[in-house]
């Protein structure tokens, strides 16, 4: 029972914190806005001046809405196009969803068929679901967009993408539906997203919305994991500092044969692949100052990798250091993102060390990565989470997700004819009820249920495999929620630390501490457009990772001379133009400040 109540009193903690980051409208932007444009890890001003682990103020909740009944007043309000509720001539809608070859066709499976029967009987739409590949969604949502061939509901983590396209006429206008009179029409939406996620991209000057926000139910970002198993065997305790980390390497090498065997050659210290900028970040964000100014986190953090920050280089050298020790994957540079020779080793259990999303070794059930170096290794063999990398002050500073602006971006093409259609689809898939069945399934073959209702996730079996989802939580599915999302807030604090199938809930609830410990909340800063960031995304991310790339694998002595080469190039490409476009914005604003009011 103690553990129990240990395991719910921190999942508490955790969801506490994750609803406090700032909800924001964007009539009139002010510093505290946020405006993450760049995929997965966003920008990350933080106001913090000292180094103590600050959170943003609560979330101001928004006067819930209430769905609007009486049928007359919708059809009025809708000029007639819905009758009853629905449509009286049935629609057709295209809906995109990532495709991460899981554990059924992403655009063909149970849950698909479980939304499509429920918006054909409530409102009359028929929905076609079109699948994009996840790791190169961001080219292939260019080629469907620039062949005006794209789905009616589209979403992207790039929101350059978004801009680039809109700037063009190529994007809808979506805040026609999003007025105060349209709200009791998709309360599941707004109740959800609140004017946080709706109006987060809305146009100061025009009022225009290109795009609303998906919404982060967890916050949790990156955390470095170790073999546990390796560290017993050699007597090591869990390093908390990059020395200790670095001492740690030098053992697994020293070792490789107590470690492996006849296997010893495979051993692999510490992997890091070709997005270094991610799967180093703890070891980055450790050695950018802790007491930045908001200037410079607004100026140089536009980068997703951090890459334009003071402090990167150095971390990066040191990643230079241990590869010339050959204490990294020697290969880390030739396998592209959703490539499974990194998975597939860690399952093999030739890795001791790597950072990555802190729940990635506990999720996929049978086919997980801890799951299976139980199964090929041993019982006692899995990775744990652990926090080496200090900063300057000793702390282990560490940056989360916003709760809004850090996740999808959803938005219609201009190729769109059904916008009414698909903004009650979006209601739809905002319904508490039925992001709860998408993300857990069926009770008996996905998930049991003990007497006091707490979920446990458990792997379909191969009599029922159409069961299982494409991804984790069916977060592709439930575009405007991210992370386990229950019918009520009870529910989800109680099935969190159990919500992982064949894994420890004290190894989940562990890595969740260590995601947290001395972690900030990105607080950005909304200035308004950077014109020069629109059209120059996909190439700077190209430069930035041939940079991190190349000067990891350099010779020691050259790597100053690579990694300044590398960075001229990014900045050539327009890296310094963001750069120059963002200081002016913050000079018009706050003159010589450089911490915000």
């Amino acid at each position: 029972m103690k553990k129990v109540l240990a395991l719910l009193l921190c999942v508490c903690m955790i969801l506490s914190l994750a609803a406090c980051s700032k909800e924001e409208n964007n009539n009139t932007p002010t510093p505290e806005q946020t405006n993450d444009t760049t995929p997965a890890a966003q920008d990350n001003n933080d106001k913090n001046t000292d180094t103590t682990t600050k959170t943003p103020d609560p979330t101001p909740t928004d006067v819930p809405v209430e769905v609007i009944e009486d049928k007359d007043e919708i059809s009025e309000l809708t000029n007639g196009q819905l009758v009853d509720g629905k449509f009286p001539e049935k629609k057709h809608i295209t809906v995109e969803v990532y495709d991460r070859d899981g554990g059924t066709p992403a655009n063909d499976n149970m849950y698909t068929d479980f939304i499509k029967k429920g918006m054909l009987e409530k409102y009359n739409v028929e929905v076609e679901f079109v699948a994009v590949p996840r790791w190169t969604e961001v080219e292939q949502i260019n080629n469907l967009l620039a062949a005006n061939d794209a789905p009616d509901i589209c979403y992207s983590y790039s929101f350059p993408t978004v801009q680039a396209y809109a700037d063009m006429g190529g994007i809808l206008d979506m805040s026609e539906y999003l007025t105060d009179e349209y709200k009791g029409l998709f309360p599941n939406l707004w109740n959800w997203l609140g004017s946080a996620g709706i109006n987060y991209r809305k146009n100061p000057q025009d009022g225009t919305i290109i795009a609303i926000e998906g919404k982060r139910n967890a916050t949790e970002r990156i955390v470095t994991f170790v073999r546990k198993d390796w560290l017993d065997k050699l007597g090591i305790a869990a390093p908390t500092t990059t020395q200790q980390f670095e001492d740690m390497l030098v053992a697994f090498k020293n070792n490789a044969e107590t470690l492996l065997g006849a296997d010893a050659n495979k051993l692999v210290c510490y992997a890091v692949t070709e997005d270094v900028g991610w799967t180093a970040a703890g070891l980055i964000e450790s050695k950018i100052d802790p007491d930045i100014s908001d200037k410079d986190q607004y100026v140089y953090g536009f980068d997703d990798r951090r890459f334009t920050m003071p402090g990167t280089k150095d971390a990066v050298k040191i990643l230079n250091k241990w590869y010339n020790q050959g204490l990294l994957w020697n290969d880390f540079a030739l396998y592209a993102s959703g490539d499974t020779t990194l998975d597939d080793m860690l399952k093999a259990g030739y890795v001791g060390a790597y950072t990555q999303n802190y729940d990635l070794v506990f999720r996929d059930g049978e086919n997980g990565i801890n799951y299976n170096l139980s199964q090929i290794v041993g019982p006692e063999a899995k990775f744990v989470a652990i926090d080496p990398f200090e900063d300057k002050n000793g702390n282990h500073t560490k940056y989360l997700y916003s709760a809004v602006g850090s996740d999808r971006k959803i938005f219609f093409p201009a190729t769109n004819k059904e916008p009414l259609a698909c903004m009650l689809y979006l209601d739809f898939i905002s319904d508490a009820a039925n992001v709860e069945y998408l993300q857990i399934g069926e009770e008996g073959i996905t998930h049991t249920k003990d007497a006091n209702g707490v979920v446990y996730i458990q792997a379909a079996d191969d009599a029922h495999a159409a069961y299982r989802p494409n991804s984790g939580y069916n977060i592709d599915l439930t575009m405007t929620t991210n992370g386990l999302r229950l019918s009520s807030d009870e529910l989800t604090i109680k099935s969190m630390a159990y919500g992982y199938a064949n894994v420890d809930p004290e190894d989940v609830v562990n890595a969740i501490n260590v995601s947290l410990n001395d972690a900030k909340y990105p607080t950005s800063i909304d200035l308004g457009t950077i014109d020069a960031e629109t059209t120059v995304g996909d190439t700077l991310t190209s430069y930035q990772r041939q940079t991190f790339d190349k000067a990891v694998a350099a010779a020691e002595a050259d790597f100053d001379t690579v990694w300044d080469s590398g960075m001229a190039d990014y900045l050539a490409a327009g890296g310094q133009d963001i750069i120059d476009e963002r200081l002016e914005k913050w000079t018009e604003a706050y003159g010589s400040a450089t911490m915000l009011p």
